[in-house]
């Protein structure tokens, strides 16, 4: 066999920054060959050379860009990291924007259905041949919860968890194992930025006294150990904050 042809094949959603790009190398560095998908090309493309893997184009949100990235995977997956997320807003309830709403639940509950559905034949055929594949969706501390100025965020995280749950269950005899992974507080680029529809000063708020966040690379870590276990381990969820989070409201910060 060919190097190509023998490494174990991963597919990341939402490859381009963040949680996506550094899991995308962690799992290279674990020795998956890594397929990473999301909207931005260029940025894919650069990630896709430096760890050896692949890049496609593919917008979650959108059935026909979902079934050309199944058609790039091919027949048989190992794992699947459902990353592509978001949030849009922080208005609350009585003064909610439809439209952010709708933006959320179409990427982090729609698109990860879609996503799924379309790779599952292959993440079954991979398991048939061998060791169980894995699906390990990409969560929030917001999807167990609720905060002010939140909701429709919550709202959707809180789906990423119930269809997790659903799948799991009607995969329990299938050669498949069903994961999610909470991350609380974790400090990237471009995630509160997104948020705050650009503006750095509300995004830098939300970790300012906050010595240790998390950062991209702990969750990455994490979910690269989730997936690794041995073919009989399952883990359900795991929620994973840094330290100086107690829970969703009670954060350490450093006058």
């Amino acid at each position: 066999m060919s190097e190509s042809t023998s490494r174990r094949l991963a597919v990341v959603t939402g490859a381009s920054s963040g949680i996506g790009a550094a899991t995308a190398r962690a799992l290279a560095a674990s020795g998956f060959e890594v397929v990473c998908a999301a909207r931005r090309t260029d940025r894919i493309e650069a990630l896709a050379a430096e760890i050896g893997g692949r890049a496609v184009a593919c917008d979650v949100t959108d059935e026909a860009s979902v079934a050309a990235l199944a058609q790039a995977v091919g027949p048989r997956l190992e794992v699947l990291v459902n990353n592509a997320g978001g949030a849009f807003g922080s208005s609350p309830v009585a003064q909610a924007d439809s439209a952010e709403w709708r933006a959320m639940f179409e990427v982090n509950v729609i698109g990860l259905m879609q996503v799924t559905r379309a790779l599952l034949p292959a993440l079954l055929a991979a398991g048939a041949e061998g060791d169980t594949s894995v699906v390990c969706n990409v969560g929030s501390t917001a999807g167990r919860v609720a905060y002010e100025g939140g909701g429709g965020y919550t709202a959707a995280k809180h789906g990423t968890q119930v269809v997790t749950e659903t799948l799991r269950l009607e995969l329990f005899d299938q050669p498949v194992r069903v994961c999610e992974i909470a991350p609380g507080m974790v400090r990237t680029d471009e995630f509160a930025l997104v948020r705050f529809g650009g503006d750095q000063t509300a995004a830098d708020r939300v970790y300012e006294g906050v010595a240790e966040p998390l950062v991209a690379e702990d969750v990455a870590d994490a979910i690269s150990w989730m997936v690794t276990r041995p073919s009989h381990v399952n883990i359900d969820s795991l929620v994973i904050r840094p330290r100086a989070q107690a829970a969703q409201h009670k954060v350490h910060r450093q006058s």
